[in-house]
């Protein structure tokens, strides 16, 4: 299973931080070839699915999920979103929690990933591009003075 986890300081409050996460079909603007769907409709909890579309017409997969776990962030209290991966490309589970810091939030994205047919050598390949991508979206959606976690 490939694993990768992003951290990002942004100024926004937690609370803003959590809208631009949570904004599934957001997403899209920042991962190349992929369109973004809310099947199930809006607003987001728990039961809530929404699908990546990633691919040139005919060719490319689905890789729906569906959020499991959905607390947003409020009165101090961090923002915990639970999502797992029910695709027949890509399965596995992702977390986004916002924490509430002294000067706006603490972003941090986890995702554990398997896709189908690829050998476990390629776990490290994914995890590298997971970070590489991801990180790209996150700091897309948090559009702004963004710092990396180190």
């Amino acid at each position: 299973m490939a694993v990768f986890r992003i951290e990002r300081f942004t100024p926004l409050p937690a609370a803003e931080s959590w809208r631009r996460v949570t904004d599934w079909e957001r997403h899209a603007a920042h991962v190349p070839l992929t369109r973004i769907s809310v099947p199930t409709g809006l607003p987001t909890g728990v039961g809530t699915v929404f699908v990546a579309r990633t691919g040139v017409g005919p060719l490319g997969f689905d890789d729906p999920m569906e959020v499991v776990h959905w607390t947003p962030p409020a009165a101090g209290r961090a923002g915990l979103c639970r999502l797992q991966k029910r695709g027949s490309v890509v399965l596995g589970r992702a977390s986004i929690d916002v924490y509430p810091a002294e000067c706006g939030s603490h972003v941090v994205w986890v995702e554990e990933l398997r896709i189908r047919l690829l050998p476990q050598w390629g776990d490290a390949l994914i995890s590298g591009a997971g970070r590489r991508i991801f990180g790209r979206v996150l700091d897309g959606l948090l559009d702004g003075p963004v710092r990396p976690y180190r």
